[in-house]
């Protein structure tokens, strides 16, 4: 295939992927305030798209990090590791699982779908020394590791915070709290502009490669401004579209998103991004603004966690990176047959791509129904209405009725078996008592009848004196028993 024809097809390509980075990151920015009311799902992602056109232009550091940093451009001066036929492999791979997770409406990584995709094309296609492991692990594995975490406890102490600071007596309103809702409209347009600084410049980086792959760019230059600019419009144009199918996961799939937790969550998300663009980490916006949204909803009185929802959007981001590189060399192992390998891998990947857009027809997903399902969403964080709170106190309180009757028959109970073992013990004591008196008196009439054998004066005497006292014992005997 001409060199030439190749370069345009992979430019083509990788605009193709900042057009879906576009729509796919669109809920990063404006799921929440639509989820809260605070901006028309339209009005919304206008907004956004204008912002992260501004927002590519502001900063190239993520880019170089990607043209120069991820994939070895070479040993020698000018030369590079892998070549623009790679470099389609590793867009087509992430192309295809950036519109899977779409279709699933999985909020994963663009990003990390971008970078597996090329390292596994590039190990394919150049070896394994074509990618730089140090760069990899410090820019983007463990900025996706802690900024996640980072942002979700900034907007849980956010929340905490906005809350405390707009606290307000039991069941009462509290004004204060609706300026959260307009705080939110500029919140989430810091999120479009930040989301522009950092996702539209991979775009770039990859352009950026590929023109030096292909000789038409110095090797360790920076993005040109044709660059820039068409991959700004192409994420603009993306996000205009609207991901609708995300933003229903994202605004209400993690949460019920309430005006004061949504504006924590976006400021905690922008600042995480603009600084990570700033260093040039790689970082996947995507699990910024998850992580915000979970923090934030954790945040609140009574929240708790469901683990369905945040085990299948942590399954996504965990398999983001491995699915897409499998893809990638599927790929770029294609184009080792030469041309017809690689007309095979445009067909493959554009059928791909169709068959996908069409499959997700059968159930489109629009700004008219991107928020309608909220009682089928599962939720990552659970926080109880008013009416589910007061109807737990009610029940809790029935219990605890329930339980001291319970306790007031267990005492009365205790008391009278008590009662009764008592009444029990007395009875057998005054059996045993007069027992014993029987047995003493049937001696003494023994002692007497052997006494009267030997001596009738004695026993005379012996008779004399019973006949005296058992009159006087018998009224004893007879009140003991």
């Amino acid at each position: 295939m001409d060199p030439l024809l190749l370069v345009v097809i992979v430019i083509a390509l990788a605009l193709f992927f900042d057009f879906t980075n576009g729509f796919h990151d669109t809920a990063n920015a404006m799921a929440t305030p639509v989820a809260t009311g605070a901006i028309k799902p339209k009005t919304a992602v206008a907004l956004a798209a204008a912002l992260n056109l501004v927002g590519a232009f502001l900063s190239t550091e993520v880019a170089k990090t990607v043209s120069k940093g991820i994939i070895n451009e070479g040993e020698g001066p000018g030369s590079v590791a892998i070549t623009p036929s790679i470099i389609l492999a590793g867009l087509m791979g992430a192309v295809i699982w950036n519109l899977i997770t779409w279709l699933k409406g999985l909020p994963s990584s663009s990003s990390h779908a971008l970078f597996g995709g090329l390292i596994g094309a590039a190990i394919v296609g150049a070896g394994f020394g074509a990618v730089n492991y140090g760069t990899l692990v410090d820019k983007v594995l463990l900025p996706a590791l802690a900024a996640p975490l980072i942002a979700g406890f900034a907007a849980f102490l956010a929340t905490k915070l906005a809350y405390w600071i707009t606290k307000r007596p039991s069941g009462t309103a509290s004004p204060r709290r609706g300026g959260f809702r307009v705080g939110q409209i500029f919140s989430s347009s810091l999120v479009a502009l930040a989301h522009g600084t950092n996702d539209a410049q991979k775009t770039m980086g990859i352009i950026t490669l590929v023109l030096i792959s292909a000789g038409h760019q110095s090797a360790g230059s920076g993005p040109e401004l044709w660059v820039v600019a068409a991959c700004a419009v192409a994420i603009a144009l993306g996000t205009y579209t609207g991901g609708w199918r995300i933003m229903r996961t994202m605004g209400k799939g993690l949460t019920d998103v309430k005006p004061a937790q949504g504006f924590a969550a976006e400021v905690s998300t922008a600042s995480a991004i603009l600084a990570s663009s700033h260093l040039g980490f790689a970082l996947s916006t995507t699990q910024v603004a998850s992580g915000s949204v979970i923090g934030s909803g954790l945040g609140r009185k009574g929240a708790g966690v469901r683990w369905r929802t945040a085990g299948r959007i942590a399954t996504g981001w965990l398999f983001t990176l491995p699915a897409a590189a499998i893809v990638g060399a599927i790929a770029a192992g294609l184009t080792h047959l030469g041309l017809v390998g690689m007309i095979v891998l445009i067909v493959a990947g554009l059928g791909s791509i169709l068959g996908i857009f069409i499959y997700s027809q059968k159930d489109a997903v629009g700004h008219h129904n991107a928020m309608s399902d909220v009682d089928a969403s599962g939720a990552a964080v659970h926080i109880p209405t008013k009416k589910e709170r007061r109807s737990v106190a009610r029940k809790a309180r029935n219990a605890a009725q329930r339980a001291e009757m319970e306790a007031k028959r267990a005492r009365r109970a205790a008391n009278e078996a008590a009662k009764h073992a008592k009444d029990l013990a007395a009875a057998e004591l005054r059996e045993t008592r007069r027992k014993l008196d029987e047995e003493a008196a049937a001696r003494r009439r023994a002692v007497k009848a052997e006494g009267t054998a030997e001596s009738p004066e004695a026993a005379a005497a012996l008779v004399e004196t019973e006949s005296v006292t058992e009159p006087a014992s018998a009224p004893a005997e007879h009140k003991e028993n």
